[in-house]
C-alpha cells in the first residue's frame, strides 16, 4: 500500500510559479513511476506530467510541455511538480499517482487526494 499526500497548491497569478510536492509512505517508492493528473470543475482528469521509476525518463501533456518540470528524489519518496509561467487554464485539482510509467490514469494504482492550484488573470 501506498499513501500519497500533495502539498505546494494555491492561488497564483498569471505567469507565476509554483512548486508541487508528492510525498510517499512507501519503502518502495524507487519502484514506481509515478504521474500528476489534473482536473478542472467540470472536465475529465487528465494528464500532465509522468517520470519513471529511477527519474532518467519524464513525459509531458503538450499543453504544459516547457512550462512544468517533474523531478523526484528517491531518498526522500518525494516527486516535485516545477511549474511556470501558470495560465488561468492550468486551474485545477492536481493528482499525484503511483504506478507504471504511461499518460493513462488507469495505468497508476495509487493516488493522493489533491491539491488546488487557482491561477488568476
Amino acid at each position: 500500500q501506498v499513501q500519497l499526500v500533495e502539498s505546494g497548491g494555491g492561488l497564483v497569478q498569471a505567469g507565476g510559479s509554483l512548486r508541487l510536492s508528492c510525498a510517499a509512505s512507501a519503502r518502495t517508492f524507487s519502484s514506481y513511476a509515478m504521474g500528476w493528473f489534473r482536473q478542472a470543475p467540470g472536465k475529465e482528469r487528465e494528464f500532465v506530467a509522468a517520470i519513471n521509476w529511477s527519474g532518467s525518463s519524464t513525459m509531458y501533456a503538450s499543453s504544459v510541455n516547457g512550462r512544468f518540470t517533474l523531478s523526484r528524489d528517491n531518498a526522500k519518496n518525494t516527486v516535485y511538480l516545477q511549474m511556470n509561467s501558470l495560465k488561468p487554464e492550468d486551474t485545477a485539482v492536481y493528482y499525484c499517482a503511483a504506478g507504471s510509467y504511461s499518460i493513462i490514469a488507469r495505468s497508476y494504482d495509487y493516488w493522493g487526494l489533491g491539491t488546488q492550484v487557482t491561477v488568476s488573470s
